[in-house]
């Protein structure tokens, strides 16, 4: 009896050493696998970017997408571990920097500012753009502005009533100024002549900072200005109305073109984009970027206090977004019967 129970003893003995030895066995093989699953991963990772990366500007230093991109650079360096070189390219409403972003290597070194809806507009309003919007990819949209009209302190419109009055009865006096043709500026200027039945002669600039220049010089009447200029210089203009579906917290005194009996909200919203055929785990890399910087509370902070709408797009909203929009303006310009 006593020999029995000293083998079942040892019987029980040796079967807790199998089931050690097993479940040991699964986790080794558990931290090989995960050792593994690491080294895929890596393995998968591009080695990019390995030198310095370009960022087109298709406007003059100073505009609104030279401001956020000067902000976004340090980040972008930081968390991209390379240098970002800022260049700019104005001209065409935008289009002669997205020619060429298309004509730029498809490998993640080239990026560029975009605009919306310049990037929708520009292709349909001339023959040849150099690009078409669908060819653009974007990986972010970060910022909007309201589109705002303006008249100096010093001139005789008060409000957006007077100016129409008086352009109803001087067809194609009152110049108004805006950043290039075919630009947000000039879709809200065409919108408010069809709505209120005037014509504005229009003095397109190659960026919102020397539209601005000229109009601050009284080199024109009135001018379409983005919601963080017209913030900036409140002291010194007149804001007669405001694209926005609701008032603008930091011009909470300046009425919608809504609420004046026109119905528009034209605003431009601004983004980053790549060359189509881009791989896709580079586009990655860029888009992660991108998304860290808008998910910074600072820059946040520092674009609302500036005059901006701070957004958060990746790349799958922001192409959602641009489709959204290519159809809005789209039917627009039908509208319009331009062009």
């Amino acid at each position: 009896m006593r020999q029995v129970k000293c083998l079942s003893v040892l019987f029980v003995l040796l079967l807790a050493m199998v089931m050690v030895v097993g479940c040991g066995g699964e986790q080794v093989a558990d931290e090989k696998k995960s050792v593994a699953d690491k080294v895929t991963e890596e393995d998968q990772k591009p080695d990019f970017p390995t030198r310095p990366v370009t960022y087109i500007i298709p406007f003059n230093p100073g505009g609104q997408s030279d401001v956020e991109a000067r902000r976004q650079q340090p980040l972008l360096e930081e968390f991209l571990s390379t240098s970002i070189v800022i260049q700019y390219k104005p001209g065409g409403g935008g289009a002669l920097g997205w020619t060429e972003l298309m004509h730029a290597k498809a490998d993640g070194y080239t990026i560029s500012g975009i605009n919306i809806p310049h990037i929708i507009l520009q292709p349909i309003a001339r023959d040849n753009a150099g690009y078409t919007t669908e060819q653009i990819k974007p990986i972010a949209i970060f910022q909007g502005t309201p589109i705002g009209l303006a008249v100096l302190k010093d001139s005789p419109f008060d409000t957006l009533e007077d100016l129409v009055n008086y352009a109803k009865e001087h067809p194609g006096k009152v110049t108004v100024g805006g950043s290039g043709k075919w630009s947000g500026h000039h879709i809200a200027l065409l919108q408010l002549e069809a709505l209120a039945g005037i014509e504005f002669n229009y003095v397109p600039s190659t960026g919102a900072a020397p539209s601005v220049s000229q109009f601050l010089g009284g080199h024109t009447d009135a001018l379409f200005a983005n919601s963080n200029d017209l913030v900036t210089h409140k002291d010194r203009i007149k804001v007669l109305g405001l694209g926005s579906d609701e008032r603008f917290e930091a011009l909470a005194d300046v009425p919608t073109f809504i609420e004046l009996g026109y119905s528009m909200t034209p605003s431009i919203d601004r983004g980053a984009a790549v060359p189509p055929e881009t791989p896709d785990e580079v586009k990655k890399v860029l888009e992660d970027a991108f998304v860290r910087v808008m998910n910074n509370e600072s820059v946040r902070k520092q674009m609302i206090e500036q005059g901006f709408v701070p957004l958060r797009l990746d790349a799958v909203a922001a192409q959602e977004h641009i489709n959204k929009k290519q159809l809005e303006y789209t039917k627009l310009l039908k509208e319009l019967n331009l062009p």
